[in-house]
């Protein structure tokens, strides 16, 4: 190696070559370095990136290229994002269980529905998600123990999904539009033969017929309002025309010309 403020020689020109090429094309890679909060580890020929139990309050947003399993299970996250994963093209394993999740962007599985294999939004705070969050996912999904509001939309979600079996029984209404539904395995409520969009639909008509029958209703007493207030005005039109010198024979003439008409 050269010493500092010592002319270079042949070598050590040919050194500093090697050394700033190998830089840029490194530089220029695709696969990142392991997050600061995470570990990142090859397990045959895969990397694993693990994220628990690290007191996260959102996903990290620099994950290496290349994760196929990433484990964020046990932190503070409140919230996934749209295309929260979008450069995670090997993604296999995802799992968010265990953390403080209300809300999935429409959009959050963006870039990972044809790669991913295994989700688990377990133990969280969801009582609903948008039914696009999961399209085109083929993954078996874990839902269970979440504060879950049961109606339409949540049947229809569902009825898309590949839901975990050993733990389908465990995703219960915490919430329903129909209390007798409170506490029941969605699962159960289901395969009784019930359809909870049949009630949203009637719901809608009942909030629909009393709507109508309301703005009728304002309607009628607008038009018996404005009746009376002309009939008194012209009842105290008439009477001032009485009261007038020779009023008594113009209401006279008046009645004959109403009379005629």
């Amino acid at each position: 190696m050269w010493e500092s403020g010592g002319p270079l020689t042949i070598a050590d020109s040919a050194l500093l070559w090697v050394l700033l090429f190998s830089g840029m094309f490194l530089g220029a890679g695709p696969v990142l370095a392991c997050p600061e909060s995470c570990q990142c580890v090859e397990q045959s020929g895969l990397t694993v990136v693990q994220c628990a139990s690290r007191n996260l309050d959102r996903i990290p947003p620099d994950l290496p290229r290349d994760t196929a399993v990433l484990l964020l299970s046990s932190n503070r996250i409140t919230s996934i994002p749209d295309h929260a994963f979008r450069e995670l093209r090997h993604l296999r394993e995802l799992d968010l269980s265990d953390n403080r999740i209300e809300t999935v962007d429409a959009g959050a599985f963006r870039g990972v529905a044809d790669s991913l294999s295994s989700l688990d939004l377990s133990r969280n705070r969801l009582s609903g998600v948008p039914k696009e969050a999961f399209a085109r996912l083929r993954a078996t999904i874990g839902l269970s123990d979440n504060p879950w509001h049961c109606e339409c939309s949540l049947q229809e979600m569902l009825r898309e999904l590949r839901l975990d079996p050993e733990t389908v029984n465990r995703v219960v209404c915490r919430t329903a539009e129909q209390a007798e539904h409170v506490g029941q395995p969605l699962i159960r409520v289901l395969d009784s033969g019930v359809n909870l969009c049949n009630f949203h639909r009637k719901t809608t008509d009942v909030a629909m017929l009393v709507t109508v029958f309301g703005w009728f209703s304002v309607v009628t007493g607008y038009v018996v309002y404005y009746v009376r207030h002309n009939r008194d005005d012209a009842r105290r039109h008439l009477e001032y025309i009485k009261s007038l010198p020779g009023g008594t024979r113009i209401t006279k003439d008046l009645d004959t010309v109403s009379t005629v008409m």
